[in-house]
């Protein structure tokens, strides 16, 4: 079995068509046919039906597919391993994250990192709160930012750090009883259309056991799955929104006003998980490392 046949293989799996997965690894239709042949005659099993022009994973192929991606996956980490091992101010950080850390919490590091080490390269991937977990382990990326932070010690297979605790404020229309106001309580809220992110959020969530923990169920006017929709329909007056405080830091619309919550407080941890079961690869762990220091240092301005 060649490393090459696990490549062709994979492609297969993903396009479900010969002659797409040639044209994406450029090469011909025979080539790749004969490849996956061949890998079947090897292990003495179909791994695709035939449908037509079209092919589909058998029950033994999806198996197989499964663990192809693993050694795939483990031999490119290796590759990358060696290379970032020469320079590891040079390579690459897979990471993902939360729509609601994409606006201003992770550029902001990012940006921090970078002048540090301007070499340095980033993958990132935006995701649910469960996906980040599951993407870490499954090595989709080595690293995730997440809120809220698992626990890792019902899961083995993660390791969790927090990072920081981030304020949730109200956003209410420019127009609104309370928009001039410094502080409110959320209960003053009770009466207004919501507007929030869709229930596989789990930002979703904390706006609702928060409303609940001030005494009254929120109705839900609208939801979006884009922070700035979000931000679009407060601003055009449709309703108020709970926002993590960072996500408005320059980027309040003009329409809107940003009021702290002080009955309840709201925060939100965030932190940041790692695979127990790999490595970080040596630019990762600079980032990894760095992390710490970051928020660190923040929280001592900040004292």
């Amino acid at each position: 079995m060649e490393f090459r046949q696990l490549e062709y293989f994979m492609e297969v799996a993903k396009r479900e068509h010969m002659t797409d997965a040639a044209e994406e690894l450029h090469v011909s239709q025979s080539s790749v046919s004969r490849s996956i042949y061949n890998l079947e005659e090897e292990l003495g099993v179909k791994l695709f039906i035939r449908e037509g022009r079209n092919v589909r994973l058998t029950p033994t192929g999806q198996i197989f597919l499964e663990r192809a991606t693993q050694i795939y996956n483990l031999a490119e980490e290796s590759k990358r391993e060696i290379k970032e091992s020469l320079n590891p101010h040079s390579g690459t950080v897979r990471i993902a994250f939360p729509i609601s850390l994409a606006a201003h919490t992770l550029p902001s590091i990012i940006y921090s990192f970078r002048k540090k080490y301007p070499e340095a390269k980033f993958e990132m991937n935006n995701a649910l709160f469960h996906d980040l977990i599951g993407g870490v382990k499954k090595g989709d990326y080595n690293m995730a930012i997440t809120s809220p932070i698992p626990n890792d010690e019902q899961d083995s297979q993660i390791k969790s750090r927090t990072l920081f605790r981030e304020e949730i404020v109200a956003l209410l229309p420019l127009h609104h009883p309370l928009a001039k106001k410094k502080e409110i309580s959320l209960l003053e809220l009770k009466d207004d259309p919501f507007c929030i992110l869709p229930e596989s959020y789990m930002f979703h969530q904390l706006v609702l056991d928060s409303c609940r923990n001030a005494g009254f169920e929120p109705e839900i006017a609208f939801e979006g799955t884009d922070i700035d929709a979000l931000k679009g329909l407060v601003s055009a007056g449709l309703g108020v929104a709970l926002m993590p405080e960072m996500t408005l830091i320059d980027n309040i619309p003009r329409t809107a006003a940003a009021v702290r919550i002080n009955d309840p407080v709201i925060h939100r941890p965030v932190g940041v998980i790692i695979p127990t079961q790999r490595q970080l690869l040596p630019t990762e762990q600079l980032f990894y490392d760095f992390l710490h220091e970051y928020f660190e240092r923040l929280d001592q301005f900040r004292a």
